[in-house]
């Protein structure tokens, strides 16, 4: 058998070992990992629909890959400025200047394609995902900061309220006393209160005159022997 060219790397020509080699084996576990884990989220999905509680804890079971495979929620525009024509200067700001522009990276790609990969890349993903996590824990204290100004508001209105009743009764009553004291003495006697008072003293003092004659006399019309 001919020996094997070599060349001035002192390697074998049909030598192949600086292809990238793959563990089947371990390919393998994942793929079955995989199955068993989605075969396990399934079976409790078809158990929660029926009203009973999972089988399989949720924290075995990861939704990672499914997020992955999420479809895009936002569309990617790239031909905005197709057959366009647009002035910049050197001392622009970042978006300000030619290309397509990612806010959350702040940052200029000079073409589509290496765009579609920035945005699909780890860094911009992580980025968003913090720009997210920003904006919703932003929106959770403006949602309680808003709950507290209307409990305080609704206490303010409480104490305002009751302030407002008890100014009122206390003018029912100062106007009440105020009306029973400007009541004129000749006004209540021609209104009855003058003879109704008079009547009920006249009565009381002719009781009270029985009485006294009753246990001093033995009684009206007789004499004490």
């Amino acid at each position: 058998m001919a020996e094997s060219k070599r060349t001035v790397y002192e390697k074998a020509m049909h030598d192949t070992s600086f292809r990238r080699t793959w563990d089947k084996e371990d390919f393998e576990r994942r793929a079955r990992e995989r199955a068993r884990q989605e075969r396990e989220q399934e079976e409790d999905e078809d158990r929660k629909r029926k009203g009973l509680k999972p089988k399989y804890s949720e924290s075995s079971i990861s939704d990672q890959p499914r997020d992955l495979l999420r479809a895009r929620t936002e569309r990617v525009i790239l031909d905005a400025n197709l057959n366009k024509t647009q002035v910049v200067q050197s001392t622009s700001i970042a978006s300000k200047q030619p290309g397509f522009y990612c806010k959350e990276c702040d940052c200029v790609v000079k073409d589509s394609v290496n765009y579609l990969d920035h945005i699909n890349g780890k860094k911009h993903q992580i980025k968003a995902k913090f720009e997210q996590l920003k904006k919703k824990k932003e929106e959770e204290q403006q949602i309680y900061e808003k709950a507290q100004r209307q409990e305080e508001e609704e206490k303010r209105r409480k104490k305002e309220r009751k302030k407002a009743k008890k100014r009122n009764e206390s003018k029912k009553n100062d106007k009440e006393e105020g009306a029973e004291d400007d009541i004129d003495p000749e006004m209540a006697k021609l209104m009855g209160y003058g003879e109704a008072a008079e009547l009920t003293f006249n009565i009381c003092l002719s009781i009270l005159m029985y009485i006294f004659y009753n246990n001093r006399f033995g009684g009206f019309g007789t004499t004490k022997s």
